[in-house]
């Protein structure tokens, strides 16, 4: 039951995303408050169901729902705990729904810091950021689909787990290190756009996304150094 519901949250958000898009670009061209307070609460809603669905992922590998596909080709009794965790991004469509789960958190934060501080940008800043989450969206909800169903004739008592490379400590927290990294500076780049659309070219975006720019790079870094290590063990 759950799976299907993290199933209609990605579908539901793909929706809120296009329909947020649509309200930033009216909000930004139009200068309308009412649209891109529309806006807003569509990032905000996407993040809640991404980390929604999110949730219902790690519960599937937890609880070992072999049904599901990733879960059986990225889990196994076996396995410890942390381990299932992190089986969330052992693998394609779980790495790219932690990367949108990253990525439109750090928009939710964004929009939610700037609401008062840059109002003049948000509408802008809004479509990008959703623009950047509904790519993803489209690719886990048609291409490589975290939730895909095994056919009930073919689903077994465990799973493959994870290769044996990836079983490792740092698996744990490394890809979340990068994750956080790379897709930080999808803000700067929001608040970059939203400049140039607006026409202040001044510094005054650069200042107010000063912090956005440092953090993501210091998990970056975390992430660069964690991985040497990684590889330098395995």
């Amino acid at each position: 039951m759950l799976p299907e519901l993290g199933l209609y949250a990605l579908r539901t958000a793909l929706v809120v995303a296009v329909l947020g898009i649509a309200a930033g670009l009216a909000g930004g061209l139009r200068q309308r408050a009412d649209f891109a307070a529309v806006a807003r609460r569509a990032v905000w809603l996407c993040a809640a169901l991404t980390t929604f669905a999110s949730g219902a992922l790690v519960y599937a590998l937890v609880t070992g729902d072999f049904s599901l596909v990733y879960v059986s080709q990225h889990s196994a009794r076996s396995m410890s705990l942390p381990f299932r965790v992190s089986a969330f991004w052992g693998g394609q469509a779980g790495s790219l729904l932690l990367w949108l789960l990253v990525s439109i958190l750090y928009a939710a934060a964004a929009v939610w810091w700037g609401r008062h501080r840059q109002a003049h940008l948000m509408p802008w800043v809004c479509a990008v950021l959703l623009t950047n989450a509904l790519f993803f969206l489209v690719l886990v909800n048609f291409v490589t689909v975290p939730f895909a169903r095994i056919d009930p004739g073919a689903v077994l008592s465990d799973g493959t787990g994870l290769n044996p490379l990836l079983q490792h400590p740092l698996m744990v927290i490394h890809p979340v290190m990068l994750y956080a990294g790379f897709t930080g500076f999808s803000v700067p780049f929001a608040f970059a756009i939203a400049a140039l659309a607006t026409g202040e070219l001044g510094d005054a975006w650069l200042r107010a996304t000063r912090r956005w720019t440092l953090v993501p790079w210091f998990f970056l870094s975390i992430g660069i150094l964690l991985g040497g290590r990684w590889a330098y063990e395995v």
